[in-house]
């Protein structure tokens, strides 16, 4: 971590002076710089690379099992937990749906309208029947309806 630190502001800090601050030996430093990439950083880095698309082809709302199990479908070695780690550490989160909010009053004491029609909609003569609906509108002041 604080290699990675020194790699990623040393345009901003002078180097000498992180390794001092940072306790960190000269020979660390340059060794770390020098060492190949681990096999198991070439993963995660290809891993966070399908995770992040996975999640944009699926609208973001697959979670770390379902990209899991797409992942092993794609072939990839990939535990449950080290995706959602990686989802953590990229900062990937499943969309979730918004909870139904009930707005209708069943517990009221109000009479149910009789059934005139009686499902019977063929008129003979205009004006004979008539038949409405309401639309709720959403506005700044609350629910509204036409």
């Amino acid at each position: 971590m604080k290699y990675r630190f020194i790699e990623k502001h040393k345009h901003l800090f002078a180097v000498r002076t992180m390794w001092r601050v940072l306790h960190v030996s000269v020979s660390g430093y340059y060794g770390w710089t020098l060492r190949p990439e681990s096999k198991r950083s070439k993963e995660s880095r290809n891993l966070t690379e399908a995770i992040k698309t996975i999640h944009q082809e699926h609208h973001e709302t697959y979670s770390s099992p379902r990209i899991a199990e797409m992942l092993q479908h794609k072939g990839c070695r990939c535990s449950r937990s080290r995706t959602a780690r990686l989802m953590r550490v990229l900062g990937i989160r499943a969309r979730t749906a918004r909870r139904f909010k009930v707005i209708t009053n069943s517990k009221h004491h109000e009479p149910i309208a009789p059934n005139l029609l009686r499902q019977n909609f063929s008129v003979e003569m205009p004006n004979e029947v008539w038949r409405s609906d309401i639309t709720y509108l959403r506005t700044d002041s609350g629910w509204g309806t036409t």
